[in-house]
């Protein structure tokens, strides 16, 4: 038998299009549609589908791994809610024998320790990702290459409606950069002018946040040497080009015994 997946954050866009993303995956299915919206609605009509999955949305998780946790099949729970409940949603997973792949940006850092000690001791898998976008993460490794040769990097990103800024992958850029033995545009590092942008971490990289509604969701990174630039450009136009990532962890995911962080580490 194939996966059967849960959607927890069924109702919304991600979760929407993680299920018609499911639904078309070979040797997948959906097993359950949870959110606190819409629920009782079929999720294969929530979701534009030609045909009802006669699959209500339940504002329940753990009732909705009960009607499946008899199945020989192999679980996996998608979860797209919120970092507060993370931990005990998998908790729940892992007590009926299912894996999990965790999307929820912005995360803590003690959440995931606390995962991860979890899972250990449970031998279950759970893949943590602060992105489900290849092309995201194309870019993340490509800028870790890039850093080497050198000694000025800013990072330029753009959403198109107000949001937490810097963002989680404006963020991550910066870490991966940090601790690679490199301080970066030292000729202003100390400068606190604001135009400059947010310097993120201790060593000198500078992020600058648009909001510019009409424009996709981008994220450039700016290096530069003497008497050239180098950037590297990643758009995002609409949340399907998150659902490769999305298919590729849930195959990957069952494979594990305990908490991956980071959709790289399949790549």
């Amino acid at each position: 038998m194939g996966e059967e997946v849960v959607i927890n954050g069924a109702a919304k866009e991600i979760g929407r299009a993680a299920v018609v993303a499911v639904t078309k995956a070979r040797g997948m299915e959906v097993a359950g549609a949870v959110d606190s919206h819409l629920v009782g609605e079929d999720i294969g009509m929530v979701c534009g589908m030609e045909e009802a999955l006669e699959m209500p949305i339940i504002n329940d998780l753990t009732m909705v791994l009960g009607s499946i946790s008899q199945s020989k099949a192999t679980g996996v729970v998608v979860d797209f809610t919120d970092p507060s409940t993370v931990y005990e949603n998998v908790k729940q997973a892992t007590a009926f024998g299912m894996n999990s792949v965790v999307y929820v940006p912005r995360i803590k850092l003690d959440t995931v320790t606390a995962l991860s000690a979890f899972c250990e001791k449970a031998s279950m898998g759970c893949l943590v990702a602060p992105t489900l976008s290849i092309g995201s993460i194309l870019l993340q490794q490509a800028a870790i290459s890039a850093s080497f040769h050198y000694n000025n990097v800013e990072i330029v990103e753009s959403r198109p409606t107000p949001t937490d800024f810097p963002s989680p992958d404006a963020i991550q850029i910066a870490n991966n950069l940090s601790n690679l033995g490199q301080i970066y545009n030292r000729e202003d590092i100390s400068t606190d002018i604001l135009a400059r942008g947010q310097v993120l971490g201790e060593d000198g990289i500078r992020v600058h946040s648009l909001v510019l509604p009409g424009l996709p969701s981008s994220t450039t990174v700016y290096f530069s040497g003497p008497g050239e630039v180098y950037s590297l450009k990643h758009d995002i136009t609409d949340v399907r080009c998150l659902m490769p990532g999305l298919i590729l962890a849930i195959r990957k995911v069952v494979r594990l015994k305990n908490l991956v962080y980071g959709l790289e580490k399949f790549l």
